[in-house]
């Protein structure tokens, strides 16, 4: 696995191999790497890593880390002991807002970390947001700044700008101090284990998807009969594959109305296919053949049913969706916690709708681990109807029985 590799530090020509090895052992010697990534995604299938950019320890130097970049769209430096470093468990990984960098590393480098530490939802537990980004992290609790001059740029045109190395190595120069500043929060609260937990969850990031899954995203699907929405499902599919094969975006291929058209109307030849609208008459010789196995297919294919009305769909549900939501915002309020980090609306949607219905409980993160403890019982009496919600002295929300 070869890429070249910059040293920050560096006045002279690329580093060697030797140099990403060296990186390596001190991470491992140390017990943690930081790392962040620069990738482009604009006219692609999937986002094409350009950029990765290392932190480790410095045992030279207590002031600041050192600091490696390596340019991932260029061969001669062998990267394989960092790669390996990210996936040994005994190694911390420390990233921020890293599900993006885990996903594409596992695609590109073939790497699964299993020991990560997100600054950013860490210090969702600690009264930041969750969305906080890196800069206004760093302004907060270590009260330095970062340029942000280059961040929307080429990165994968060459050669790099002295800017744009410099940007690089500036987004990782911090993040381990970052990282020590949260966690000292984090053991101050108690909540290491609950940070631990969430980042946790960061492991099975994945930029890869399933082309049969690709058609619950389509707009207007539910004007569909079951009989296109086979079809609809048979034709995003096919329109997955070869966005991959040809890497390009899915639109490009397809657009969404027109695919919905082609699964509403199912047309059986190359001239019925001329009265789509969106379909250009060069993309019906290109792919007009394709298209109509796409349907035959899904024509054969059993039918797919409407779902149930869910939950999120019912408006009598709306009332106890708002009140559900306001009980858990109070208690993240109370509790220093980020709110995105206990519940989404859609969640929340869903638990209503399995309350109403008298189903099981659906399987979200509201009502598993520490979240549960913080508001899975209180959520569950109040929308049982065993609990009700009242403002108590200094505005807050209380519960109390019925």
């Amino acid at each position: 696995m070869c890429a070249q590799t910059v040293r920050r530090d560096s006045t002279g020509p690329l580093a060697s191999s030797e140099d990403a090895a060296a990186a390596a052992a001190i991470a491992r010697e140390h017990g943690r790497i930081g790392i962040d990534t620069e990738f482009m995604s604009e006219g692609r299938y999937r986002a094409l890593l350009c950029l990765v950019q290392i932190a480790v320890d410095d045992p030279s130097n207590d002031d600041r880390p050192r600091i490696d970049l390596i340019d991932a769209l260029e061969r001669g430096v062998d990267v394989t002991p960092v790669a390996q470093l990210l996936a040994d468990p005994s190694i911390e990984v420390v990233l921020h807002a890293g599900r993006q960098d885990v996903a594409i590393l596992r695609r590109a480098w073939g790497t699964a970390m299993t020991n990560i530490f997100d600054t950013q939802l860490a210090a969702g537990f600690v009264g930041a947001s969750a969305q906080t980004g890196y800069g206004n992290l760093l302004g907060s609790m270590l009260g330095r700044r970062v340029g942000k001059t280059a961040s929307y740029t080429r990165w994968d045109a060459r050669p790099l700008t002295a800017e744009q190395l410099s940007y690089a190595a500036e987004d990782v120069a911090h993040l381990l101090e970052l990282a020590d500043e949260v966690r000292r929060r984090l053991e101050d609260t108690g909540r290491e284990s609950w940070a631990r937990e969430e980042c946790r969850r960061l492991e099975t990031a994945s930029d890869e998807r399933d082309p049969y899954d690709a058609w619950e995203r389509l707009p207007r699907i539910g004007q569909l009969d079951p009989k296109s929405r086979a079809v609809a499902r048979e034709l995003a599919a096919w329109r997955e594959r070869t966005a991959a094969e040809e890497d390009r975006p899915v639109g490009s291929v397809l657009a969404d109305p027109a695919l919905v058209e082609l699964a509403k109307r199912h047309p059986g030849n190359l001239s019925a296919l001329e009265h789509i609208r969106g379909i250009h008459p060069s993309g019906i010789r290109k792919r007009g053949p394709a298209l109509l196995d796409a349907i035959a297919i899904g024509m054969q294919a059993p039918p797919i049913p409407r779902e149930e009305t869910r939950g999120r769909s019912d408006p009598e549900d709306a009332p106890l969706i708002v009140l559900a939501e306001a009980l858990l915002r109070g208690r993240a309020l109370e509790a220093g916690l980020a709110y995105e980090l206990i519940a989404s609306r859609g969640e929340l949607e869903l638990v209503v709708a399995a309350t109403r219905r008298g189903d099981p409980e659906p399987d979200v993160r509201t009502l598993e681990g520490w979240r549960s403890e913080l508001v899975g019982a209180d959520l569950r009496a109040l929308l049982a109807g065993r609990r009700a919600v009242s403002v108590g002295p200094g505005r807050r929300l209380e519960l109390s029985d019925r």
